[in-house]
């Protein structure tokens, strides 16, 4: 077949990893976009059911960072000269501690919060700033999970395949969607324009494509590092649940809802892992 009739499916499957974890990355971005989309049909939010969907999301990124990231850390450090506990462990806590201090260095605020409990360095950015801020923050993992877990196809490790891949970019994607909806529907409810609500909406996801290509690049040509890699995303992904996630989508008294949520969206992300994995 021709070059110019190759499907977009066979262009995907012969890319190379980076362009593989870019092409996921900005489907990631897409759903964040489509989640904001809601905004220019409605000035009201259900927030029972944003808290449902905050709850998946915090059930889809835990499921993730255990399937999708750490069973292969330890996998792969098998035929290292290591205890196979290491890598993972160690990447793991460096995970969370730059998501730490990230966290403490980046001005940003969370949802519902009031602008007095904006985190990070003091700054007079604007809520609205602030907001976005907090949800980028959220996605820099979410991009180096899926990017770290492309890249990992270059080297030919068993537990390393494709399916596993797109698994973890269709639940991140899934579980973007939210997202976009957190971010959009509090600020049209502050009176900010529809277009700008979804502007900033979409926006919180424009990291992950960034963060896929650094993440596919730096595994494909520092094999190495892979596992500790997949470990560090995880511990990146677990902070933001704990830290964040978990915390929002209980704060409007709607826990027992939101935990469901938890449970279904480590249902879903299992089932897509081992199903396609």
């Amino acid at each position: 077949m021709p070059e110019f009739m190759t499907s977009p499916v066979e262009a995907f499957l012969g890319a190379s990893p980076v362009m593989q974890a870019l092409v996921a990355t900005l489907f990631t971005w897409g759903m964040t976009a489509a989640g904001a989309l809601p905004v220019f049909f409605t000035d009201r939010e259900n927030r029972r059911l944003l808290d449902v969907l905050l709850g998946f999301t915090g059930g889809v990124m835990i499921a993730a960072s255990f399937w999708s990231l750490l069973a292969p850390s330890i996998e792969m450090a098998a035929d290292l000269a290591v205890p196979a506990w290491f890598p993972a462990a160690v990447g793991f806590l460096l995970g969370a501690v730059f998501l730490r201090g990230t966290d403490m260095i980046l001005p940003h605020l969370h949802l519902n919060a009031p602008i007095d409990e904006a985190e990070g360095l003091s700054t007079t950015w604007r809520r609205t700033t602030l907001l976005v801020l907090a949800i980028t923050l959220h996605n820099i993992p979410e991009g180096l999970a899926i990017g770290v877990a492309f890249g990992a196809l270059a080297h030919g490790f068993d537990n390393a395949s494709l399916g596993a891949a797109i698994a973890l970019a269709v639940g991140i994607g899934i579980q973007n969607f939210p997202e976009g909806m957190a971010v959009a529907m509090p600020l049209r409810r502050e009176g900010v324009g529809r277009f700008k609500s979804f502007w900033y909406g979409q926006l919180s996801g424009a990291v992950e494509p960034i963060a896929g290509v650094i993440g596919a690049a730096a595994v494909l040509f520092w094999e190495p590092v892979l596992p500790y890699a997949l470990a560090f995303a995880a511990g990146a992904m677990i902070f933001v649940v704990v830290e964040e996630v978990i915390p929002e989508a209980q704060r409007s008294g709607h826990a027992d809802a939101a935990t469901l949520g938890v449970i279904g969206g480590f249902t879903v992300m299992m089932v897509l892992d081992v199903a396609l994995g």
